[in-house]
């Protein structure tokens, strides 16, 4: 087994052989634009972590790897052009740099390039790994859809909040680690215990993320902050004010999630505000510390070597502490 760093490593030198621009360049710069922009690499890793872990030499799974961190680039440049996002990771991004067109496109073709990256594998991995992948994808372009929908709604509620960012994020994190289980040949029930952990860890992860939006740094969190109450996204965060805030408070966020000022400044800060006093900020860290622990329960029904689950037990508390 490699450490977290070394699979990512692997994973990177891989990434950059496979990724060329070629002709014609305004299709094909943008996609070697948004890999190249970093990231965590959260996905690939796990599937090449899973894959060692159930006994297969992790260099088989890069391709399904690849085609995972592709397909998640793709969903993240469409995003950007639906949330008028103007950063990605700390850079400009795809559609600023270029234009919205050809953000489109060229998300198009990394969604087809990532379909590509399975015809390596054979026979029935090949068959399992395609459905596995169609299915994931179009959850989370239904999970997007939710997303989209909440902004125009005041009635949504936390158990659709999970229901959407399980969808958005956790299926393919859940996925991710799914299709390592199928390339080492894991049994049925091994496959279904790893997609659960991951879907769990995913859920944790986005609570996190939506955490760190408002309270993140910008100097490392990589996009920008507030971004999500500039768009009165609906996120736990708020959700739970809501519930929690008094009569007064309540009514100034929701004031706040109905308009879109030019100056964001002071609606950022405010909201930020009612999130700490009404103890939704507070409430969301035990939200992702609950989904994190669910995670490691399912973990401890997987038939893998007490080492082995110490690995994974440890990434999940890694994301779970991370502040970027």
């Amino acid at each position: 087994m490699l450490t977290i760093d070394q699979y990512r490593s692997e994973f990177i030198d891989y990434l950059e052989a496979k990724t060329t621009t070629r002709e014609p360049e305004n299709l094909y710069a943008p996609m070697s634009y948004i890999l190249g922009l970093g990231g965590k690499r959260l996905r690939p890793v796990l599937t090449l972590m899973t894959a060692d872990i159930f006994g297969k030499d992790y260099k088989e799974a890069m391709d399904a790897a690849l085609a995972v961190e592709v397909f998640h680039n793709f969903s993240l440049v469409h995003d950007d052009i639906m949330d008028d996002a103007p950063l990605r990771r700390g850079q400009v991004t795809v559609h600023e740099k270029w234009d919205i067109n050809t953000g489109i496109l060229s998300g198009d073709a990394m969604l087809i390039s990532a379909i590509q990256y399975f015809e390596r594998y054979e026979g029935q991995v090949y068959k399992d790994l395609l459905r596995l992948f169609s299915k994931t994808a179009l959850e989370v372009c239904e999970g997007q859809q939710y997303d989209v929908d909440f902004e125009d709604r005041e009635d949504v509620t936390i158990p659709e909040y999970i229901k959407m960012i399980e969808y958005k994020t956790a299926v393919l994190v859940a996925a991710a680690m799914k299709m390592g289980a199928i390339i080492a040949g894991a049994s049925v029930a091994s496959q279904k215990a790893i997609y659960e952990f991951g879907r769990l860890l995913g859920i944790a992860f986005q609570l996190q993320d939506d955490y760190l939006d408002a309270f993140g740094d910008p100097k490392t969190f990589g996009k920008q902050v507030g971004g999500d109450i500039i768009e009165n996204k609906k996120t736990f965060l708020y959700l739970k004010s809501l519930e929690m805030a008094t009569t007064q408070q309540a009514q100034e966020l929701a004031h706040l999630f109905s308009i879109k000022p030019k100056d964001t400044s002071a609606k950022i800060n405010t909201v930020k505000d009612v999130f700490i006093e009404s103890t939704a900020a507070q409430q969301t860290k035990d939200e992702i510390e609950k989904y994190t622990n669910k995670a490691f329960e399912v973990l401890e029904t997987l038939e893998i070597s007490p080492d082995k689950k110490e690995i994974l037990k440890r990434f999940g508390e890694g994301l779970m502490k991370r502040k970027v």
